[in-house]
Parts: structure tokens; sequence; C-alpha cells
């Protein structure tokens, strides 16, 4: 991290979250971050997933930039790859203010934005407008108000699909109530059967992938990698946020929402490695949760993960970590004269 990115943080840090986070946008798109320009990559680093060509395996995770506001910026933060939103198919404010909190104590987040977005329309015009470069997908989900949620996922892939390089269905958001009911395997097919109809009809057909909770026992994972595999979907992110407090010492700790940062990290790399041995490597895993250091994506690679994505530790540690993570993996991987896909899976029992 280096001194103007250290300052800008202190300054960020000063500010409620929320508006913290709105500034950061308006500093990426003002061209005020200093940024790498293009990803690391290497050799040893490219991969090829989902149908998807991607220069590294680090990529930003869905949530910092739901509306697609700093896309070109972002596409020059030195991410492999990128995921806007969530949208849904009318815009919507989320929940009532505040609703995001910093836990600096624990090095983690809590939020319960709600799906607040302005809508799949606005989003996909600016999906549209993106320089070309890395791979961008979309995070859909459903309206709050909506009266049939799953029909809301292929109408956002009807507007927005044709747009995206890849498209993740988030049935995983604490912040919607209800939304994580559609997890179950016969609500999750069903689901799964109408986004895939929706994608099917578009010329660029992207590759779909679903995204779910950390706190998930065995057999509902199971239930999910089973779903998984016979609709196909093309790759599953595990995971999103935990409604679970285990060991937070912050004051914040006791509001509702979503945790994520460095307290989700074991927790989400165990779902993450049942995943791998439910689906038998069938299916790439894309891991994330409290990443915030090259030995925390070596280890998701190693549970199973082909690809990581960031987003908390960018909080406490800039943009510049996507870049210092992707180096790092290439040194490691020279090092230790290993491929990422012989990396991928290779430590999947220690996390069982």
């Amino acid at each position: 991290m280096n001194l103007i990115e250290r300052m800008g943080l202190a300054a960020l840090h000063r500010l409620d979250p929320e508006r913290a986070h709105d500034l950061s946008i308006l500093a990426l798109r003002k061209g005020l971050v200093p940024l790498p320009g293009q990803p690391v990559t290497s050799v040893r680093l490219r991969l090829h997933l989902a149908g998807l060509d991607l220069p590294n395996p680090v990529g930003l995770a869905a949530g910092y930039d739901k509306n697609a506001r700093a896309l070109p910026a972002l596409m020059r933060a030195g991410f492999g790859f990128i995921e806007v939103g969530a949208a849904t198919p009318r815009a919507q404010p989320g929940n009532p203010r505040p609703r995001l909190f910093r836990l600096s104590e624990d090095r983690a987040i809590i939020n319960r934005f709600g799906f607040n977005n302005q809508g799949a329309s606005a989003i996909a015009q600016r999906l549209a407008a993106r320089p070309s470069g890395i791979p961008v997908g979309l995070n859909i989900g459903a309206n709050k108000d909506s009266i049939d949620r799953s029909a809301d996922f292929a109408e956002v892939v009807r507007i927005s699909g044709a747009h995206a390089d890849f498209l993740t269905v988030n049935v995983s958001s604490p912040n919607t109530e209800k939304l994580r009911d559609l997890q179950g395997a016969e609500a999750l097919a069903a689901l799964l059967q109408g986004v895939l109809q929706a994608r099917d009809s578009l010329k660029n057909r992207p590759p779909v992938f679903i995204k779910i909770a950390p706190d998930l026992d065995n057999a509902a994972i199971a239930d999910i990698a089973a779903v998984a595999l016979a609709a196909p979907v093309d790759a599953i992110i595990a995971t999103n946020t935990t409604l679970t407090r285990d060991g937070l010492s912050s004051p914040h700790a006791p509001q509702a929402g979503g945790l994520s940062g460095a307290p989700l990290f074991e927790r989400s790399t165990r779902v993450l490695a049942r995943l791998y041995r439910e689906t038998q490597g069938r299916v790439p895993l894309i891991g994330v949760g409290g990443i915030g250091s090259t030995e925390q994506a070596w280890q998701k690679l190693c549970a199973g993960a082909s690809a990581v994505q960031i987003y908390s530790a960018l909080i406490y540690q800039g943009f510049s970590l996507a870049s210092r993570i992707a180096r790092e993996l290439d040194q490691r991987l020279a090092r230790e004269h290993i491929t990422l896909s012989e990396l991928t899976g290779s430590g999947n029992a220690d996390w069982l």
C-alpha cells in the first residue's frame, strides 16, 4: 500500500461507512485512485473458467459497484474479472440507513443493504458502454416486494444478460426476507430452469453461476451440488455473507445483516471444500469470504476453488491488494513448481 492509498483510506475511515463507500466510487470515476492499469498476468496465472479467459484468478466480488458506475476504472484496478450488482428488475432503495457498519477490530463489515440498486435497465446500459478488457459479470436478484421472486431472476437476465460476460444467481443474500429459502433443492431447480431458459434466448449465452450462503449444513450443500450438476450451472460462488457472530469484539457485532471480512474465512472455506467434494471437481468453484492475503487466497484454491474474489479486505487494505495477491500467487506457483489447476483441490481434505 503506497502513501496516497494509505492516506485515502485513513480519510475514508473517518466518514460514515456508506458515505465513504459512495465517495470511493466517485474517486474511481474521477481518476483519483492510483491504479496499475493492467492486471498482473503470466502463463501461470492465466486460466479458462466456465468459458471465460481470465488474466489472473483474483476477482472483485459483487456488492462494491452495485450499479456498474465505476467499471472503466475497476477494469484497470488489477483484477482478473469483476462482478457488479446485484441488479433487480426494478430499481429499489433497499433497507433504511444506517445499513453498513465497519467492525475495524475484527477486520470485518456488516451490511443490510437489501439489494439497493438503480434497476436492471440502467445497469445494462452501463455494462453495454464499458470498455473492452477483462470479463465483467452481473449478480442478479429479486425485488423485495415481488410476488414471484423466481420470475424476477429470469427477468433480469432478459433485460441485462446480453451485456454481461457471466450471470450470478444470488439466492444467498441474508438481507431480503426469505430469499435464502430459494436455496432449497426444489425451489432452486425451478429458479435455475427459468434463468437458463432466459439465458438460452440470448445471442451471447453468458455462463450462469450461483452464489450460496456459508450457513448451510452438509445435507444442504449436497442438495445444492446435485441441483447445480443437473441444471447444469457453469460455476458456483462460495460464499456470501454469514448471519453468525462468533468471536467478534466490535461493538457493532449485534447489528443485523450479513457479516463479511476476516471472521468469515474459515466458515466459508469449509463450505467451499465440502462443495468441491460433493461436486467431485466437475463444476468450477469461486472462493470468496475473508480473503485478505495471498496465503488465504492460496488456501481457498487448495480447498477447491479455481478462482477467488475479494471485497471487504479492500476497505482495510485498498485496491492494491488485488495486484499484490496476483503477483505473489505467481511467485509462489513458480517456487513450488505447480500450476493453478494442480493447486485446485490439492488440500481439500484439510478443510473437511
